[in-house]
């Protein structure tokens, strides 16, 4: 029987200033979560810190970049099984972050795929599941607003 997991984690749909969709194409390493698939940036929370925390760190890291935290806009949350991983189950906050210059990114883990709202649909299929997950709540959002 494989042991049960609970994660908490944040991640952001990130968004440059010309409208793209920056995400995160994963390594293609089969030790690491994922692999190959594309991917929101964002990571597991720190010992006592927030899920806005959490992002702020995180994109910093991933993508080298500082987006302080009023940038952070919370798109939603997802409490339960874990959509990434088998046998386990998650806590977990997303955000959108605007207008970020993907000149000025530099990826430090995986790479950069830049794509256009009406690529989506194409790269579905490829999307991590809370990647797909949260996509899928910026656009329902994102219609209605």
């Amino acid at each position: 029987m494989v042991p049960s997991r609970h994660r908490e984690i944040a991640c952001a749909v990130v968004i440059d200033t010309q409208g793209r969709f920056l995400f995160q194409q994963r390594d293609n390493i089969p030790t690491i979560i994922l692999p190959g698939r594309v991917a929101l940036f964002g990571g597991h929370l720190d010992p006592g810190e927030t899920f806005l925390e959490c992002i702020v760190r995180e994109l910093h890291e991933e993508l080298t970049y500082f987006i302080p935290p009023e940038r952070c806009t919370h798109l939603g949350s997802h409490r339960g099984l874990d959509l990434d991983l088998e046998h386990g189950t998650a806590a977990a906050e997303f955000y959108l972050v605007r207008d970020v210059p993907a000149t000025e990114v530099v990826v430090t883990e995986g790479s950069l795929l830049i794509a256009e709202r009406e690529t989506l649909p194409a790269l579905t299929e490829r999307l991590a599941p809370f990647a797909r997950a949260a996509v899928n709540l910026y656009t329902s959002l994102a219609v209605k607003a």
